[in-house]
């Protein structure tokens, strides 16, 4: 399994190492659901739109498919790739 180091918004400076080839297609997939520009979406909705895209062989039955949208999330957002609305509910978007 190669792993890959990512950031976290909400600890800048940090790094997780985490599965690749997971991180690559939950990437790939929200990217593929999220809207360009707000008002976005809900994390909630976002992990419904992604499942039954994601590679079966990764993802069996979308095992995990929050914990990884998460994940994904908080690299996006220190990256600049995903933006987050400024006040509650978090709603999510494309950069």
């Amino acid at each position: 399994m190669t792993r890959i180091q990512i950031e976290n918004v909400l600890q800048p400076g940090k790094t997780y190492p985490v599965d690749a080839a997971k991180f690559g297609e939950m990437g790939r997939v929200m990217l593929q659901v999220m809207p360009p520009g707000p008002p976005g979406m809900t994390p909630k909705d976002l992990i419904a739109k992604v499942k039954p895209l994601l590679d079966q062989t990764l993802f069996p039955n979308g095992e995990k498919a929050g914990w990884w949208v998460k994940a994904v999330q908080l690299d996006g957002e220190a990256k600049g790739r995903i933006v987050r609305a400024e006040k509650p509910p978090v709603r999510l978007w494309r950069a």
